[in-house]
């Protein structure tokens, strides 16, 4: 009895050493993490000021204000974008606010994209994905290269991405962009316009995009897909080829689901 008594005292006391032990590590460690988090924030911040004021001094012709040379949200984004590099967000940021003046990016509106908008080929889902992120869609059956002024084309994109990004909830960065491959024939293919679109988010909307759904992709896609998946280079992971049954049950609710994608 009493030998099993002190052997129960015994491993009491080292299990409650080891979990006072445990308590202390763990308090120690987060510490540590906030710690972390206030340094890493402090460094970043005074890595922003740091682009922000090159810019005023080297780039004086470049716009201010929002999606300006000032707007340190914008800077923050370039500069996580390229794992805090000055000199590369510098230079990412720089082409990409020169690119938004020319491409006159503020002045697109509902008017300004009707014809293309008439198409059918690309909108705004009216809800979020189950993960709370915008959703583009896109029909590129209904894409017919030449059809429009390739302008045009590019003016709808570039509207539709400032739409979604507009509708991103607090705490959600980043969106789902859905090609419907349904229908896609050689017809609709344009490879000039698959440039423009990776220019835009790889230079002008870099890491803008959370994952991209193939939708029942036929056989004629995958040849082209072979082409251009080198030149998207990192972007092509972001890529998972699906079906529609695949977008009904792990994208969406029976309430959010897209028309085009109901049964």
């Amino acid at each position: 009895m009493s030998i099993r008594f002190g052997s129960t005292l015994v491993a009491a006391s080292v299990n409650f050493k080891s979990s006072k032990s445990l308590n202390s590590n763990r308090s120690r460690n987060c510490r540590f993490s906030v710690r972390s988090c206030v340094s890493d924030s402090q460094h970043a911040r005074k890595l922003v000021l740091e682009v922000k004021e090159r810019l005023a001094k080297d780039c004086t012709s470049l716009p201010i204000g929002k999606y300006g040379r000032d707007d340190e949200e914008m800077i923050l984004w370039f500069l996580k974008d390229r794992r805090f590099s000055v000199d590369e967000a510098i230079g990412k940021l720089t082409k990409a606010i020169k690119w938004r003046h020319e491409f006159k990016v503020d002045e697109l509106s509902e008017d300004s994209i009707k014809a293309a908008t008439d198409t059918g080929k690309a909108y705004v889902h009216g809800f979020l994905d189950v993960k709370g992120r915008p959703v583009v869609i896109v029909a590129p059956a209904k894409h017919i290269p030449g059809l429009l002024d390739p302008v045009e084309d590019e003016k709808l994109c570039v509207f539709l991405l400032e739409k979604a990004l507009s509708k991103l909830p607090a705490g959600q960065h980043k969106i789902l962009g859905i090609f419907d491959l349904r229908g896609f024939g050689s017809q609709n293919a344009d490879l000039k316009f698959l440039t423009f679109l990776f220019d835009v988010f790889y230079y002008y909307y870099p890491s803008r995009l959370d994952e991209v759904l193939f939708v029942d992709a036929p056989f004629i896609f995958q040849p082209i897909w072979q082409f251009t998946k080198p030149l998207v280079k990192q972007y092509a992971s972001l890529v998972k080829f699906c079906s529609a049954e695949t977008v009904r049950k792990e994208y969406f609710t029976e309430e959010t689901l897209p028309s085009n994608f109901r049964s």
